[in-house]
């Protein structure tokens, strides 16, 4: 399966993103190669496999570290705009 060029249009007005045609195209393009990765997956047999068998590697991210920003007038200088010393986002869902 192959999605259409509109279909990742659309995927990417959902998630209130645009793409070029070119970045369309190779979304599509990656889109196909994972739905292809998955139904070769559905033909295999996993029965008999438990969560012991199933190797667990090492996260290689950073530890998260919270740290006391000192410096607020740096930090408010970019920010599109501040309320009462806050940063004010736009809202990731409606």
């Amino acid at each position: 399966m192959k999605p259409t060029i509109e279909e990742i249009h659309h995927i990417g007005k959902l998630a209130k993103l645009k793409f070029t045609q070119e970045e369309a195209k190779a979304f599509a393009k990656d889109f196909k190669e994972i739905f292809e990765e998955f139904k070769n997956a559905s033909g295999e047999n996993f029965q008999g496999f438990t969560k012991a068998d199933i190797e667990v590697k090492k996260t290689l991210l950073r530890e998260d570290v919270v740290k006391n920003f000192q410096n607020k007038e740096k930090l408010f200088k970019n920010a599109k705009e501040v309320k009462e010393n806050y940063i004010v986002i736009l809202k990731a869902i409606e």
